[in-house]
């Protein structure tokens, strides 16, 4: 499970085993037992939360809009 980030407390990773076929380019993010999903591609959009808040879910899509060129690189540098 690459880290592409740590930011507030919250890790933003992926799965090496993605799926077959592999998933479109996609970020989870968890803090402590709580986890999200976000899509990165065509727009950041939330697949799924276990857990976390309104307040903190609202957060975690800030961040992954602001850091989505960075996610999305780690991504194909990952899979390459």
């Amino acid at each position: 499970m690459p880290t592409a980030l740590r930011v507030d407390g919250y890790r933003f990773f992926f799965y090496s085993d993605e799926g077959h076929p592999r998933e479109p380019p996609h970020i989870h993010v968890r803090q402590g037992r709580n986890e999200a999903k976000f899509w990165l591609q065509p727009n950041v959009c939330l697949a799924y939360n276990e857990g976390l808040d309104a307040r903190a879910l609202n957060r975690v899509q800030k961040l992954v809009e602001q850091h989505r060129t960075r996610l999305e690189r780690a991504w194909h540098e990952h899979f390459a």
